[in-house]
């Protein structure tokens, strides 16, 4: 990226009132058939236009065109059923009914390259589009066939590597996998974890990024966070050997959290999403606090690899909100740019 701090989200905006019940994590869409087709469309169009006007550098599609971020995916491939469901724990946190896996996982074809199209059609800037992580997408469903997290995160891996490869084709300039669960299974993730990551990675020439969070502003995961003390130090135990990987781009959530700053520093060298933008709290920051966040990270990153972001996805915040934040992160990071060029 030639700009300097080039601003971007974590994913998912807030979807239009006409599309979804807003400010509702996972609501069902309220069109079907072409009407459906047509309203993500518009809703992708008009996520782009909020980001512009934001200020935001590298655009996504604000996730509009997903029900969830993992089960969207998933429902494209073959080997697994959504009649058939169980209840598993999600990341150790809450449970959930998920579809299982019944067969061996394949993916007859692809899965967003068509939106992926439509989205590099509506600007000229950066593109970034986000994935599950492998092992993410297995924390997401109850594996009745392979019976081995392992062998199920190697298999994802290559259908993930598929898609990537097609995205990248299509003209998405960053590939980006969510990978919340690192900060919960630290022992598989350096064991196998990574290396799953990389082979989904494996070949792309655009940019990857590897988005690492303690999720979406609910009342489960903010509960979560309550137990984690006065230091959040989760990504010490995965960042070593992310540093080491061949991912380019590392995100992590910084603003209000417990994070301590210096935890970037065991990534020195790569570049940083720098999470500047709280999304547990309807309280919208000023372009000074996401500048002040920035301001402390360079202390642990070269300007020219901090990437100023969203600490998670905004899909359960009102537009006004999102809308503000959006634009308090474009205004921080130009405060800050404007100090590096004096």
């Amino acid at each position: 990226m030639k700009t300097l701090l080039p601003t971007s989200t974590a994913g998912s905006l807030p979807k239009p009132s006409w599309l979804a019940t807003p400010e509702t994590l996972w609501s069902p869409w309220k069109l079907d058939g072409e009407e459906l087709v047509s309203g993500k469309q518009d809703a992708l169009r008009l996520a782009v236009a909020d980001q512009r006007q934001a200020g935001i550098d590298i655009v996504g599609d604000g996730e509009q065109t997903r029900q969830h971020f993992v089960t969207t995916f998933v429902e494209h491939l073959d080997g697994v059923d959504f009649e058939k469901r169980e209840t598993v724990r999600i990341r150790n946190r809450y449970d959930a009914s998920v579809p299982t896996v019944v067969g061996a996982v394949s993916r007859p074809k692809s899965v967003f390259v068509e939106d992926a199209k439509f989205l590099r059609a509506q600007t000229d800037q950066p593109i970034k589009w986000t994935l599950p992580g492998p092992m993410t997408m297995i924390d997401t469903l109850y594996d009745a066939h392979y019976k081995s997290r392992e062998k199920l995160a190697w298999e994802f891996a290559q259908i993930l590597n598929e898609e990537a490869r097609e995205l990248e084709a299509a003209g998405v300039d960053i590939v980006q996998f969510d990978e919340p669960a690192f900060n919960v299974f630290f022992d598989e993730a350096n064991d196998w974890g990574i290396a799953t990551l990389e082979r989904a990675a494996s070949g792309l020439k655009c940019e990857t990024a590897v988005h690492i969070c303690d999720g979406y502003g609910i009342k489960a995961n903010t509960d979560w966070k309550k137990t984690l003390g006065d230091e959040w130090r989760q990504y010490e135990q995965t960042f070593p050997n992310l540093q080491k990987s061949k991912i380019d781009i590392i995100s992590l959530e910084c603003q209000h959290s417990h994070v301590p700053m210096e935890l970037i520093e065991l990534v020195r060298g790569k570049k940083v999403m720098v999470g500047a933008i709280d999304v547990a709290t309807d309280a919208i920051e000023t372009p000074e606090e996401v500048a002040e966040t920035l301001r402390k990270a360079l202390r642990f990153v070269d300007a020219d690899k901090l990437y100023p972001c969203t600490n998670c996805g905004m899909t359960p915040l009102s537009r006004r909100v999102a809308n503000g934040k959006l634009k308090a992160l474009g205004a921080g990071a130009e405060i800050v740019r404007k100090e590096l060029a004096a």
